[in-house]
């Protein structure tokens, strides 16, 4: 069975790649470290570099399982630190990036009640629907919608969530009802505009069947917050992600569209640079975040 020491040799060795240099970095010798090495790819039956006589390429299989090496390293110390450590001491300044609607309709009273708890905290939240650069800007933990392609972040998955058809009752009542996804282009749509270009091209699923619908409106933003305000004084259909506009469902300011549809899928994630996993703060509020999370799953599991 291999230990969480061969884990950190290899994700060391994948970032470096080098396994002499990884083998300095965590004091080990040379051959202990080829040891380890062999035996966690043993474990796993397959080879996870290609070993040349300078460097160590990752294999296919070997990207993979970073990816998972890294959140399950990153996972077991959040768990040591939260039993080791005392309420007095989690203290610092968080930095934290999301969206425009996440972090005002769902993050802001969480984050609230995370200083309650922990009132040695502080907590920088930058709000904006671009994703910043965590490498290069002062930023702890991002909040992303979709699924995460850039394998140099820790990345964890915090809720499934899917994109929504929505528009308030007044728009409703005085517009013709919707039958199919296509009769959208009769309809007002309040177009966003994603780091791609404007989003104007709304996927549907309906059984296996997957329907695109090429839609037009006369306002866009390149701010979700803007999108839903449109939505929610009745100036037009949007296709917002469930999370940002759950309150507004359950209040009756917006009701849903076509729910026999399913949007498009995109699952909240939470991503961090590997170099700050070792921080108690960061550890201590991922941990209150994904409890919060599963709470709103499960409430909304029993809807």
């Amino acid at each position: 069975m291999y230990s969480t020491a061969d884990l950190q040799l290899f994700i060391r060795t994948a970032d470096s790649g080098n396994l002499s240099q990884a083998a300095r970095d965590l004091d080990l010798s040379t051959a202990t470290a080829s040891a380890s090495l062999k035996r966690l790819e043993q474990k796993l039956g397959t080879r996870l570099f290609v070993r040349s006589t300078r460097s160590m390429r990752l294999t296919q299989d070997g990207e993979v399982f970073l990816e998972y090496g890294r959140n399950a390293l990153a996972l077991l110390k959040e768990g040591e630190a939260l039993i080791s450590a005392d309420k007095g001491s989690i203290r610092g300044n968080i930095r934290i990036s999301a969206s425009s609607d996440l972090g005002r309709s769902v993050l802001l009273p969480w984050l609230d009640d995370f200083q309650r708890i922990h009132p040695a905290i502080t907590i920088t939240l930058q709000l904006s629907d671009s994703n910043v650069n965590l490498f290069r800007e002062p930023v702890d933990m991002a909040f992303r919608y979709g699924k995460q392609q850039d394998s140099t972040l820790v990345s964890q998955h915090l809720i499934d969530n899917r994109r929504t058809l929505v528009a308030s009752p007044a728009y409703v009542d005085k517009h013709p009802p919707l039958q199919h996804p296509r009769d959208l282009a009769s309809h007002n749509c309040l177009l966003y505009y994603l780091k791609h270009g404007l989003n104007n091209t709304w996927p549907f699923l309906s059984g296996k069947e997957l329907i695109e619908v090429k839609v037009r409106g006369d306002r866009m933003a390149n701010d979700g917050a803007v999108v839903r305000e449109w939505a929610v004084a009745g100036l037009g259909i949007a296709y917002k992600s469930w999370l940002d506009i759950r309150q507004d469902l359950d209040n009756g300011r917006l009701v849903r569209l076509l729910p026999e549809y399913l949007g498009d899928e995109v699952p909240l994630n939470v991503v961090y640079p590997h170099r700050n996993s070792a921080s108690p703060r960061v550890r201590a509020l991922l941990a209150f975040l994904r409890e919060k999370f599963a709470e709103f799953e499960d409430t909304r599991v029993a809807k």
